[in-house]
């Protein structure tokens, strides 16, 4: 998936050109840059440009400049989604030098109540201006991103020195937060750098000077190069009043989701994974196919070659089964054979399941069907009749004078079966 990554500038409203990175890899956690060489096969497009003129991607990412953040780390309350900035606004207000009410706040990614996690603030008037010009520019913004957030706990402080020769910011990301002050001698006097492991990254219009006030060498890094870092990063501050409802943020977060796996270079191994699966898988249903087909004609073909030779003048077999029981039945009626289909057994089968005590007026029998008038049984005996012809292969039926018979192939199998 083709992402456009923008960084926000200072003034209000936006102004002026925005820097920017189209990226086939943005998604978040995704690491693909070897950091000795600061390339990335994913970056396709970088520059600067007006908002108008930004070029179009299936997602827009926004990147908040760090000197544009606050960072407070807090025990995060135990309280639903609808109440969650009320607390926030009560637990930093001796924190923040501006009004929380003029505030936009941010929870970490995977932030849980009762927890300690980071919560990052900025101007929400700024911000709410910035993302309306994109709105209006046709740009629909995805995902609002900073361009730092803080380690994970237990992380060595790292040092970015970023922006232009009039504006030079020095960042310091630890796991105590993300502070950021003008380049300067003050700037390192006012923050730790004792700690700072690795090379000091910088932006090119900034490396000279960055190594002139550390007074030591840094790693040059393109800006559109920290663009993507910063869009691959966990964190989404489109929060609280940025938020849509609950439909729509599952909607395209699922479209999101699906252009990423469908378009993403990294996930292209992945991709050839699954669908070599589902074609093994395939391969492997046809052949199953295949071969219970196999099976079944054979057991046909058994089945006409013993129609054949038990009934030679059989020469067009279309149903062996059905023609095989026609023509044993005619070779039964022919040599005055009984089968189960006659009076006798059929008479045989009841005798011997009737109680003594009961007695018939009438009998008969015609195509297979026996006719017992004036047989009146008990729920008991009825129910015990039905059961034990069942077991013979007939079905039976109580009617208004009696009862009537006759045979079921299903009988023998699912137990009481009436016609």
């Amino acid at each position: 998936m083709l992402s456009l990554i923008v960084a926000l500038g200072s003034s209000k409203p936006p102004e002026g050109e925005y820097p920017f990175a189209l990226s086939r890899d943005a998604a978040p956690g995704l690491q693909l840059r070897d950091e000795g060489s600061g390339a990335d096969d994913a970056l396709v497009e970088h520059g600067s440009a007006l908002l108008a003129l930004l070029p179009r991607a299936a997602e827009v990412v926004v990147v908040v400049p760090s000197h544009r953040l606050s960072w407070h780390e807090i025990v995060l309350p135990r309280v639903n989604s609808a109440r969650m900035r009320s607390a926030l606004e009560g637990l930093l207000e001796e924190r923040l030098l501006d009004d929380p009410q003029t505030l936009h706040f941010a929870l970490a990614p995977g932030a849980a109540g009762g927890s300690r996690v980071w919560v990052a603030a900025c101007q929400r008037a700024w911000l709410y201006t910035a993302l309306q010009a994109f709105e209006a520019a046709g740009h629909r913004v995805a995902r609002v991103v900073p361009a730092y957030a803080p380690l994970p706990a237990g992380s060595t402080p790292i040092l970015h020195v970023v922006g232009n020769s009039d504006s030079a910011w020095l960042v310091r990301c630890a796991d105590d937060g993300v502070q950021t002050l003008p380049l300067g001698p003050a700037a390192l006097t006012a923050l730790n750098l004792d700690t700072a492991s690795g090379l000091p990254t910088a932006e090119p219009a900034v490396a000279a000077l960055a190594e002139e006030v550390l007074g030591s060498r840094v790693r040059v890094q393109h800006t559109a190069q920290g663009l993507v870092d910063a869009a691959r990063s966990g964190w989404d501050l489109a929060q609280f009043e940025l938020t849509s409802t609950t439909g729509t943020r599952a909607a395209r977060r699922a479209a999101q989701v699906w252009a990423q796996w469908s378009g993403s270079a990294a996930l292209r191994p992945a991709r050839w994974g699954l669908a070599m699966l589902l074609l093994i898988q395939l391969i492997g249903i046809n052949a199953w196919a295949w071969k219970e087909r196999s099976a079944l004609q054979a057991k046909r073909a058994e089945v006409r070659s013993l129609l054949t030779q038990t009934f030679p003048k059989t020469t067009l077999v279309v149903n062996a089964p059905l023609q095989m029981e026609r023509a044993v039945a005619a070779l039964r009626l022919a040599t005055g054979a009984m089968s189960s289909r006659d009076l006798e057994p059929m008479l045989a089968a009841v005798a011997q399941n009737l109680p003594m005590t009961r007695k018939v007026s009438a009998v008969g029998f015609a195509a297979n069907v026996l006719t017992l008038k004036g047989l009146q049984l008990s729920p008991t005996e009825a129910n015990a009749l039905t059961q034990a012809l069942a077991a013979t292969g007939y079905a039976s039926l109580e009617g208004g004078d009696g009862w009537t018979i006759k045979p079921d192939a299903k009988a023998g199998t699912s137990g009481a079966t009436q016609p």
